[in-house]
């Protein structure tokens, strides 16, 4: 965390890209579209159909690329000296998970922020409360992922080849730009093992008060929670055996 404050180019980087995304994506095809989609209640229109996503997609690609600091440090022997320190190795795989999930949830909350400046509808203290305890859940399900993959790869060159083979696949069948339930059979059913497409709907469900989820809310709450625990503990497993 710190070693990313420190970088001043790319704390701008990761905090403009998404808000480039919402501000010219979004409100280009908000106008072109507006609420003429296919699912898409009366009420809203594409760019409120659109900020859920890219809060997720934020939380997608921070996660995942959280695995370049550990590759690097591996290459350097700063991972060496961390990992000779008494303390369980756990506990270092833990620091660098928040330490990703915490940048992932502060630009899911200036994006929020931002989209309100732009008229989309977002409810009051529960439903923020709601979008930040599945903001936590989503960050840190791709961050051990991400942890997950680098403690197995040396090279951090091919890290992030590897990875957004992986990424797109995942952000494309969530239903981020469009509602899931108007896409055909298949690619419904390949949504329903997708885990960021759960965490996309649930922050429509929870942000937008006229959106109808296309998961059930318990399924939602119980696939993300389920995914997050699994992983953690996948990553846990697979850092606490990292060869050096």
């Amino acid at each position: 965390m710190k070693r990313f404050i420190r970088s001043e180019l790319r704390v701008a980087t990761e905090f403009i890209r998404p808000l480039l995304w919402l501000g010219i994506i979004g409100i280009a095809l908000s106008s072109a579209f507006g609420n003429r989609i296919p699912g898409l209640p009366p009420s809203l229109d594409f760019l409120d159909l659109m900020t859920p996503g890219i809060i997720a997609m934020s939380m997608l690609f921070q996660g995942m690329f959280t695995g370049v600091a550990i590759l690097w440090d591996k290459r350097f022997g700063f991972m060496k000296e961390i990992l000779v320190a008494p303390i369980s190795r756990v506990s270092v795989m833990m620091g660098k998970m928040l330490g990703g999930a915490t940048i992932g949830i502060i630009q899911g909350v200036i994006i929020m922020i931002f989209a309100k400046f732009l008229g989309v509808p977002f409810p009051g203290a529960l439903g923020f409360v709601q979008a930040l305890i599945l903001m936590l859940l989503i960050s840190f399900s791709f961050v051990s992922i991400g942890i997950s993959f680098a403690s197995q790869m040396e090279d951090p060159e091919t890290f992030p080849a590897v990875i957004n083979f992986f990424i797109m696949p995942l952000f494309f069948l969530s239903g981020a730009l469009y509602p899931i339930r108007t896409a055909p059979g298949w690619l419904q059913t390949l949504a329903h093992f997708n885990p960021l497409a759960y965490g996309v709907d649930g922050l429509r469900s929870v942000t937008l008060s006229a959106w109808d989820s296309y998961f059930p809310l318990w399924m939602i709450w119980g696939v993300l929670i389920g995914f997050s625990t699994a992983v953690i503990l996948i990553g846990s497993y697979l850092f606490s055996h990292m060869e050096m």
